[in-house]
């Protein structure tokens, strides 16, 4: 029998949430067949049978979350003897064996009593407990705030009104103190994003620039380079120009195109660029790798493909990692600035909003332009305002001429 674990599809992934097991108890497997698809680190990952066998025991049910190095499916290959095989031969041994069996049974008896008072030493005033024990409360559950660690009547009032029966049994409440809710968990996709949110803000010291750029120039070239594309199969929107640009102005801030590591500034000399992509489960980010050696066309259809396989979650985990600068382009659900959250550990996030049509004064005259608001959020710890100034200028040009673009 084959205890076949969670293993680690990725650096850094600690857990996965199941997807959809393509296997029963009893089907027989071949070695290399997907048994399983499992959400990770933003992408839905085919999980293969390490032997040929039958199932013998699925352990999670699809929307469990399972950790790495937990067993997922005990498969039998008729070669390795199972668990339960040895201890029945260990108890007919003899009698010596029969006794360590039960001096492990003792020993766990023992063991969960003593864990059964350690639970139980909990610090609170006999008004705490009696007010706890009216609202169904566990003081177990609840974290003491009190100067010694003892629990309050406040961090009763205050608990998040998880209900729990002496017997163990959670409630869930569908309502409030002002009306109905609904508790939709915190998992998968979201929850990954949520970490990495909150590392971000502790880890990075992130400040916004915005800035205005007239892209009438550059409408009207993308207008005519659209059609070409287009006999080519290409989609040519508007961030394959803006990538350009930014990769232009990254070499010449090589600051921005960096990161912290053990107390030391980490240049990149390399240019991949992640793009975050709406989805129904949140903000995905793949990542254009080597953006500095494709033309405006090959970047375009990259775009579009890396967009695909993130929405319809086929995106390898290596297209989600190794980003040097992340562009958010809210503009094309009709935002305007932002301030857009580094994704850490980058030292920056350009934020792209929605084009319009502005007034502006040229040649003391009043026309109509089109213009294109950018926001950049960075690291302070790493550039000051004053570079991320001249950075936002050198877009600003590339993007205003766009025949420094086409060079």
């Amino acid at each position: 029998m084959i205890e076949f674990r969670f293993p680690d599809v990725g650096e850094g992934i600690q857990e996965g949430e199941i997807v959809k097991w393509l296997v029963n108890e009893g089907d027989n497997v071949k070695q290399d067949d997907v048994i399983v698809k499992i959400e990770t680190d933003k992408a839905v990952v085919d999980i293969p049978s390490p032997v040929s066998g039958r199932i013998s025991k699925i352990n999670f049910k699809e929307g469990q979350v399972v950790k790495v190095g937990e067993v997922l499916v005990a498969i039998d290959d008729g070669k390795t003897v199972s668990n339960e095989i040895k201890k029945e031969e260990r108890k007919s041994v003899g009698v010596i064996g029969e006794l360590e069996e039960a001096k492990e049974e003792v020993e766990t008896k023992v063991l969960k009593k003593e864990t059964s008072k350690t639970e139980n030493r909990v610090l609170a005033l006999l008004s705490v407990r009696k007010l706890a024990k009216e609202k169904g409360i566990d003081l177990n559950l609840i974290k003491g705030t009190g100067k010694k660690g003892e629990t309050t009547k406040e961090d009763v009032e205050n608990y998040s009104g998880e209900k729990v029966k002496p017997s163990g049994i959670k409630i869930d409440k569908k309502y409030d103190l002002y009306g109905y809710v609904d508790r939709i968990p915190l998992k998968g996709v979201r929850k990954t994003i949520a970490v990495n949110m909150l590392r971000s803000f502790r880890e990075t010291a992130p400040v916004t620039s915005m800035i205005d750029v007239d892209i009438t120039h550059l409408w009207d070239v993308r207008e005519k380079e659209k059609e070409v594309a287009e006999k080519e199969g290409v989609k040519l929107t508007f961030l394959p120009f803006i990538i350009k640009a930014v990769v232009d102005a990254l070499k010449l801030h090589p600051y921005v195109n960096s990161s912290i590591e053990n107390e030391e500034i980490v240049l990149k000399k390399y240019y991949n660029i992640g793009i975050a992509v709406d989805t129904e489960a949140g903000l995905i980010v793949p990542v254009i790798k080597r953006a500095d050696i494709k033309d405006i066309n090959s970047i375009a259809k990259e775009i579009v493909d890396l967009s695909n396989k993130v929405k319809d979650r086929t995106i390898d985990i290596a297209d989600l990692k190794g980003g040097t600068f992340t562009i958010t382009n809210y503009g094309s659900i009709g935002g305007n600035y932002g301030s857009p959250i580094i994704n850490y550990p980058e030292c920056a996030i350009l934020g792209v909003g929605r084009i319009e049509e502005l007034p502006r004064v040229i040649d003391e005259k009043i026309v109509v332009r089109r213009i294109l608001p950018l926001s950049v959020t960075f690291d302070h710890r790493i550039v000051d305002g004053a570079e991320i100034a001249r950075f936002l200028v050198e877009i600003k040009k590339r993007l205003e001429y766009p025949a420094l673009l086409l060079v």
